[in-house]
């Protein structure tokens, strides 16, 4: 295995003659995911598995790290631990310029490539980005920001919230669940 911080794999060997190769790396700062810049808090790390089957190419990795999200209440950066594991399908056509997905024969999907350095990048940012939790939280007894003056309420008081409000029809929901 080779240690690197470019995302990719060479499959040369492996195009030629039945076999597997891996290969393992550290993204420093941030994960890029389409448009999305995801930044990270330490080093993550990845390793990824090819294995040829034919004329097919079975890829399987995994990448751990952690995101740094927003508290959904005090918008605070918060880290968030990542395990993400990822597995598909590859078949090696030359003529492709870029890795592109399609459906294969019996309904699968199924990405060909065509150079033997494969840019890994794709699957480890996607597998990174789906395995990301919708919301953070900071603390669960985080109270959040002042919607008056947007004062972070764990460390001002800032007068404005004596008691949160609760809007009527949502009270007389409280109120019939207490009796149900």
């Amino acid at each position: 295995m080779d240690v690197r911080e470019l995302q990719s794999i060479n499959l040369a060997s492996i195009i030629k003659e039945p076999g597997s190769a891996s290969a393992d790396g550290v993204i420093h700062d941030f994960i890029q995911a389409g448009d999305d810049r995801l930044p990270l808090e330490g080093d993550t790390h990845w390793s990824v598995t090819v294995t040829s089957a034919g004329d097919e190419f079975w890829l399987s990795g995994e990448v751990h790290g952690w995101v740094l999200m927003e508290c959904r209440r005090c918008l605070k950066p918060t880290p968030q631990k990542i395990d993400a594991y990822f597995q598909h399908l590859l078949e090696y056509h030359p003529e492709v310029a870029k890795l592109t997905l399609v459906d294969g024969e019996d309904g699968e999907e199924v990405y060909h490539f065509g150079s033997p350095d494969l840019d890994l990048s794709f699957f480890i940012s996607q597998a990174f980005a789906l395995a990301m939790p919708l919301t953070a939280l900071c603390d669960e007894s985080c109270k959040g920001l002042c919607p008056v003056c947007g004062a972070d309420l764990n460390t001002t008081d800032c007068g404005h919230v004596s008691q949160p409000s609760v809007p009527a029809a949502l009270a007389d929901l409280g109120k019939f669940l207490d009796e149900v």
